[in-house]
């Protein structure tokens, strides 16, 4: 079927045969239809399916009737991540080059000042982030009422990410009447409740089984030891081994461990940039960029980089770490074997990641294939250097623990123990009397600061002296005077 038979706009046609796009995909032959007709979708497809063209092109010819106002957005798209969000903003771009729609982007990281001004001039196409919509909302300088259609991509990743309460405040602010799109890969319990409650009888399009994969990537699980050197040393040779890989997405569970892995990287000769949620956003800007354009041959990356990112020439996915929800897995794997091309994706798995891949395999309903030899070769292979490994780091601290550590150690016990006998049991003079050592051995003060200082440590200490000497030191010389005073106790007549 070609686009010419989706009912799109002569306009919209144009920009698409421009494109070099001639047949739709499943997902938007069978959604494009239901939009234009003004009815609300539930659209599921694993990622890479061409979600995003499903929903803009018919949004496009949409737009073509009507006028924007000012700070009174005609359509509203939701995005998890900025990434995602810019590349919708991008897709607009090339399919909206014979319309004169302003579409304006709402994210984090950019002047508040500089989108102000886009939503005063008026917006036919809003697209943001959750947490930058209900700041700008907060703060005056949005009105949600004009909203005609709403559209929530991602949507699994939003609930992954904590946004569903957000969500629900914004569904809440457009109008009931609005024209809602809800796109997802996966559809757990709680997409699917959220799916009722903001959807009505919606159209349900899915093209693909939930939470399947892609039959154009090739899966291999590599098993190697947990231990992080030996996992660095393994994915090296992995990649050197690979003779077809041109690109390729390293996916790690946490951000240090994404700096960590790109200086190794770098360090033993590879062209690696990372791409992680604590980056401001011109350099997740430039290493996307350096990534998508060739520049930069791999990229070492969160679960930023894996949802909806469209990098059609990414011929491999390495999951350093396995990921901690199975519905991830399905989202890294899927940067790759894009649009019909073949793609390969291995996963390092350690004898501690058995549960995980467990789930992952029951999610996607089918194994995955070892490539080199199961976790049974690693306790033959790289046990021994796991074991020098640790006992390098036992002589490591024992020999750095030698003589500094020692003196250390035994300044640590000879400063506890003047604190031993601070007890409310102790009378006061015991402390003072092993104190005066210590204060011998400090340095002599100068004459002058001596006297400047005498009736200061004189004043400081006369609470104390006045005391009765059975209450506790435990402040030192700083104990409120409250504590000091002796309690009034009621005798009972």
């Amino acid at each position: 079927m070609p686009f010419s038979d989706l009912g799109l706009s002569e306009k919209v046609l144009q920009a698409v045969t421009s494109a070099g796009y001639t047949e739709p995909t499943p997902i938007q032959a069978q959604a494009i239809p239901h939009v234009l007709a003004r009815r609300d979708v539930l659209g599921i497809a694993q990622t890479g399916t061409g979600k995003t063209a499903a929903f803009t092109l018919p949004m496009l010819t949409l737009l073509e009737t009507g006028r924007a106002r000012a700070r009174m957005p005609r359509t509203l798209i939701l995005e998890p991540t900025r990434e995602l969000a810019a590349q919708v903003e991008e897709s607009f771009e090339r399919y909206g080059t014979n319309h004169k729609l302003n579409v304006a982007l709402i994210i984090g990281g950019v002047s508040f000042a500089d989108q102000d001004a886009k939503l005063t001039r008026g917006t036919d196409v809003l697209i943001a982030t959750p947490g930058r919509l209900l700041d700008h909302f907060e703060r005056g300088k949005l009105l949600l009422t004009g909203v005609e259609l709403l559209v929530i991509d991602e949507a699994d990743r939003m609930l992954d990410m904590g946004f569903i309460p957000d969500i629900e405040r914004i569904v809440k602010m457009v109008p009931f009447t609005r024209q809602t799109l809800f796109f997802s890969a996966t559809m757990p319990p709680e997409i699917e409740r959220l799916a009722d409650m903001f959807l009505h009888t919606p159209q349900r399009v899915e093209v693909a089984r939930a939470s399947s994969t892609a039959t154009t990537i090739t899966q291999r699980l590599v098993a190697t030891s947990g231990e992080d050197h030996a996992k660095r040393d393994r994915l090296r040779r992995l990649i050197r081994a690979e003779d077809g890989l041109t690109n390729g997405i390293i996916f790690c569970n946490r951000k240090r461990d994404v700096a960590i892995l790109q200086k190794s990287l770098v360090s033993h000769g590879f062209d690696a940039a990372a791409l992680h949620g604590d980056m401001d956003q011109r350099s997740r800007t430039a290493a996307l960029d350096a990534f998508r354009n060739g520049e930069t041959a791999l990229l070492v990356a969160s679960d930023v980089a894996a949802r909806g990112l469209d990098i059609p020439a990414v011929s491999h996915v390495f999951n350093f770490d396995i990921p901690r929800h199975p519905e991830d897995y399905v989202h890294r794997i899927g940067r790759t074997g894009r649009a019909g091309r073949a793609g390969a994706a291995f996963t390092l798995v350690s004898p501690e990641d058995d549960r995980s891949l467990g789930a992952i395999e029951a999610l996607i309903g089918q194994p995955i294939p070892w490539f080199d030899g199961d976790l049974t070769t690693v306790t033959s292979s790289d046990s021994e250097p796991r074991s020098r490994h640790r006992g390098r780091s036992s002589e490591g601290r024992r020999s750095r623990g030698g003589e500094r550590g020692g003196r250390e150690d035994r300044e640590r016990k000879e400063a506890r123990e003047p604190r031993e006998p601070r007890v409310a049991r102790e009378p006061r003079s015991e402390p003072r009397e092993r104190a005066a050592p210590r204060a011998e051995a400090a340095p002599t003060p100068k004459p002058e600061q001596t006297r400047r200082e005498a009736p200061r440590r004189e004043n400081r200490r006369s609470p104390r002296e006045e005391n009765d000497g059975d209450s506790p030191v435990g402040l030192g010389s700083h104990v409120p005077a409250f504590l000091l005073r002796a309690p009034t106790v009621k005798r009972e007549r």
